[in-house]
C-alpha cells in the first residue's frame, strides 16, 4: 500500500471518528428523565433517612464483619447500590442513573477534621486536582454552603463540566456528622481552558453527567472516623454503536470518581 492511500486511509477514519464523537455528543436531557431521577434521589434519601448511618451497618453477618476488617486495614469498601420502590426497579428512560458507596477508616482522625476538609471549597482545586480543576465557595448561609467545581473527567475522551452545587451539613449527634450534596447546574465545556472556551446549552450536550448528588457520613468509631460517601449521579444512555465511545465513560468514571475522591479524603485526614 503506497503511503499516499495510506494517508489518505488515515484521514478517512480521523475523519469518521470525529464524525461519531460529533455525533454521538448529541444528547437532550428530557423532563420524563428528570422526572424519574428525582423519584429515585426520594426513594435513595427515604432509606437514608431510615437506615443505618453507615452502609455496613445494615449489613448482615459476616458480611459486615468482612467489609469493617477491610477498612480498617486501611482499604477501600467501593459497592455499587441500587434503590428499589416497592421491591422494583426504578425506571429512568433516557438516562443511566450511577449509584455507589464508598466507605474508608483514618485512625486517630474526628468528625470535625474531617467536616473542615469537606467544607473548605476554595482548596478542592488543589485537595482533589486533578479531578477538580476549578472550585469556589460562593456563599454560606450557617451550614448550607453554595459551591461552583469545574470537574476533569478523563476516560477515553476528557470532558470538562462546570457545576454548581448546594451542601447541607449538619451534626446529628457528638460523635457524627453529614453532608447531603445536589448538584444545581452542570454544562459542558468546549474548549477548556482556552480563550475561547464556551458553556454548551445544559441539558443539550454530551450528556456524561447530568446530575450528581453526594451523600457523606462520619463517623467516630474505634479509634478514628468512619468516612462514608454515596453519590447518585445521571448520565445519557448508551447509544447504539457508540459503546466504544461512551460505555467506558459513563459506566467507569462514577466508580472511579468516587474510588479517587475517598482515596484523597483519606490520604489528607491522615496526614493531618
Amino acid at each position: 500500500m503506497s503511503r499516499r492511500l495510506s494517508g489518505v486511509l488515515l484521514l478517512t477514519v480521523l475523519a469518521v471518528v470525529a464524525n461519531r464523537e460529533m455525533t454521538v455528543a448529541a444528547a437532550e436531557l428530557q423532563p420524563r428523565t428528570v422526572a424519574a431521577f428525582d423519584r429515585y434521589v426520594r426513594a435513595t434519601e427515604s432509606r437514608l433517612t431510615l437506615g443505618s448511618f453507615l452502609w455496613v451497618d445494615g449489613l448482615a453477618q459476616p458480611r459486615r464483619a468482612d467489609v469493617l476488617a477491610l477498612v480498617r486495614r486501611g482499604e477501600l469498601s467501593i459497592e455499587r447500590l441500587s434503590t428499589l420502590e416497592g421491591g422494583r426497579e426504578i425506571d429512568v428512560p433516557g438516562g443511566l442513573v450511577h449509584h455507589w458507596v464508598g466507605t474508608a477508616f483514618v485512625p486517630g482522625a474526628t468528625p470535625d477534621q474531617a467536616l473542615m476538609l469537606l467544607q473548605n471549597y476554595d482548596q478542592h482545586e488543589r485537595i482533589y486536582s486533578p479531578a477538580v480543576a476549578r472550585s469556589r465557595l460562593m456563599a454560606r448561609d450557617g451550614d448550607e454552603f453554595r459551591i461552583f467545581l469545574r470537574f476533569m473527567l478523563k476516560k477515553v475522551i476528557t470532558v470538562v463540566v462546570n457545576s454548581e452545587h448546594v451542601a447541607r451539613f449538619r451534626r446529628p449527634g457528638n460523635d457524627r456528622a453529614e453532608g447531603w450534596i445536589h448538584s444545581t447546574r452542570i454544562a459542558e465545556v468546549d474548549d477548556a481552558g482556552e480563550p475561547g472556551e464556551r458553556e454548551k446549552p445544559v441539558g443539550n450536550d454530551g450528556g456524561y453527567l447530568w446530575r450528581l448528588n453526594t451523600y457523606w457520613r462520619l463517623l467516630a468509631r474505634d479509634g478514628g472516623v468512619y468516612v462514608q460517601c454515596e453519590s447518585v449521579s445521571l448520565t445519557r444512555g448508551i447509544p447504539i454503536g457508540f459503546g466504544w465511545l461512551v460505555g467506558p465513560f459513563v459506566t467507569s468514571i462514577p466508580r472511579e470518581s468516587l474510588t479517587f475522591t475517598l482515596q484523597t479524603t483519606r490520604a489528607q485526614l491522615a496526614a493531618r
